[in-house]
Parts: C-alpha cells; structure tokens; sequence
C-alpha cells in the first residue's frame, strides 16, 4: 500500500461511519472484493435498522395514519397545511421582497436557492410561520428519522425549454443508502407540465428485489460512466423499478398550500417541464450519519448553529469561490423569489 493511501485509510473508515456513499471517492466504499461479500447492502440492512429505531423515539412527531401511510409508501402528502391567513401572507412576502439567492444549473434546469436564516424570517411573519408549522419541521424529522433542525430554502425551479442538455435530476435515482428526508411546500400550484416531483411508492423500503439490485450495482458503480451514480446515488431505469416488482411512479401535480415530504432513498426524479414557467416551494432536507441509534444530539441544532445551515454553507462557497475553486451555486445577488432566470 503506498504511503498516501496509509495516510487517507483513517479517514476513508471515518467517512464510512459517517455515512458516506461514494465509490469512486472511497476505495472501501467501492471495493469490488468487499461488495462482492455484501458490504454495501449490509451498511444499507443496518442504516435501515437504525433508522427504524430512531423512529420508534419520535412516534409522537406524526399521527398514526400519517406513520402507517409513510411506511407503506415512503412519502407523507398534506393539503391546506397553512391556515389561510397565513398562506396569503407568504404571497405577499413573496411578491414584496427580494432575498439573497444563488442558482444552479442542471442542464434545462435552474434551482434557485434562498437561505431562510432567523435573521431574515424575523422581518417575514407568513414565512417564520411557516417554516415553524408542526408538520413541516417534525414530520421532516420523522421521515428522516433524526430529531435535527433541517435545512431550509425557498427553492424556486426554472427551466429553459430552449437548453438541449438533460437534466440529470429527471433520471429516476436513490439519493444515498440511507433513509433520509425532504420536503416541499408548495407555494403555486403544480401541473403536469410543470415538471412535478415524480416517487415510486415503497421503493424506500430494502426488499429482496430491491437488495439483490443493490448487491448488482455496487460491484461495478466506481467505475460507472454516470458520475452520479459512481458517487452512491444510483441512476435507475423505469424498465429496472418494473422487474423490481415497484408500482408506477406517482407525480405530485397539487395545489398550492400543497406539502410532500419523501424518504429520498426512495427512487425519485424530477419531472421533465413542457411549457415555460416555474416551481415555487418551501423546501427542507435532514440527513445525518444513518448509523446512530439516538434521535437527538444534532450538533447543528445547538444556539448559534440552529437555523444558520444555509448562512454556514453559503459561506463555505464564498471562500471556496475566493480561492479559485469552482461552485456549482452561484451568488446572483438579491432578487425575487418568482423572478425570471439571473444567469
């Protein structure tokens, strides 16, 4: 072994602990002689086991019918969710401010990104109301089975019908190994040709089929030509979500007021917008090391760090930017949440 492999192995062991999922970026991760000998679905049998766990701490976080329905099918939908006081002043805020955002663009598709730090919902009731409703914090809790405090944006999708380059977020993929959670409240309505958020029902879940799959790719995914896929978040075809015995995909065209939360281990993908427009939603993410078997202790949760996620990381690509490194988020100043395309 040569003298910088010896020197990363701690850390290659450490990142396996934490959770990491990359199999070209981690040789252990993607050693074909160990997967060969399931090491990937073993860290998957247990991250579930942890999580199921973890869950039975936070029974209380979501109605039984709410749980039983998650369970069978990976995902929680709730309609009118803000009192309509509420949602019309989230409008207004919308209509009336312009916030700090930056973009990414995925081929077609730009994701506008507005961090929702205390500083800023301090100035804006209707949307530190609904940043804090119960359901939106703690059943994203529960579904990501981790009581920690989430990452929150105004998330707004655009896309340019003229860009020939796909998506690669419309292939339908597992986000990780792991159970882990995120949410959508919807701002505007979402139709059919609005691209909607696409889940195959119970594919959260690792059965037989779904673990023999698992096995098949992990002996070839470090050197898989998708670089998403090399770095754990399988790609996978619909004809592939058939033979696994999955039911077919569920789009969520909804109204506004309208919330999603979906365990993104799940197979998921964006859908593929027809006409010019965009998507407008509150969205939220946890994910935390699946191994743990406490639902507590989020560090990120503490004073000074809870509610700060999106400042911390926005800074973190200010000084990446500085020193020449490229960022796939891109500050675009100040600008409206619905407004057109910065860049």
């Amino acid at each position: 072994m040569s003298p910088l492999k010896i020197f990363k192995s701690p850390l290659w062991i450490a990142d396996i602990a934490l959770g990491g999922k990359s199999f070209r970026g981690n040789p252990i991760i993607g050693s074909r002689y160990l997967n060969e000998r399931g090491f990937h679905v073993w860290r998957m049998a247990l991250a579930e086991r942890m999580a199921q766990m973890r869950r039975r701490q936070m029974e209380h976080f979501l109605p039984a019918e709410d749980r039983q329905f998650f369970h069978e099918n990976g995902y929680v939908v709730r309609h009118n969710v803000l009192p309509e006081d509420i949602f019309k002043a989230v409008q207004d805020e919308l209509e009336q401010t312009e916030f700090a955002a930056r973009e990414m663009k995925q081929g077609r598709t730009v994701t506008r990104f507005i961090g929702l730090t205390p500083a800023i919902l301090k100035k804006l009731p209707g949307l530190q109301a609904a940043v804090g409703a119960d359901i939106f914090q703690k059943g994203l809790r529960y579904v990501a089975s981790n009581n920690a405090d989430p990452l929150v944006y105004l998330h707004t999708v655009l896309w340019d019908l003229d860009e020939k380059r796909k998506d690669p977020q419309t292939n339908f993929h597992s986000d990780t190994f792991h159970p882990t959670a995120k949410a959508w409240l919807f701002l505007k309505d979402v139709e059919l040709a609005d691209g909607p958020f696409h889940y195959v029902p119970g594919s959260h879940r690792l059965n037989e089929a779904r673990r023999k799959w698992e096995y098949e790719q992990s002996l070839t995914a470090a050197t898989h030509k998708d670089g998403n896929h090399a770095v754990g978040s399988f790609r996978v075809t619909e004809d592939q979500l058939q033979e696994m015995g999955f039911s077919k995909p569920v789009s969520f065209a909804v109204p506004a007021n309208t919330l999603v939360i979906a365990d993104t281990h799940g197979f998921h993908a964006r859908g593929i917008a027809t006409r010019p427009g965009l998507r407008i939603g509150l969205y939220g993410s946890v994910r935390r090391s699946p191994f743990s078997p406490w639902a507590g202790g989020d560090v990120r949760s503490l004073p000074g760090i809870k509610g700060r996620q999106t400042e911390i990381f926005g800074a973190y690509l200010d000084w990446r930017s500085k020193r020449g490194h490229g960022v796939s988020h891109l500050d675009v100043g100040k600008v409206k949440a619905m407004a057109p395309r910065v860049r």
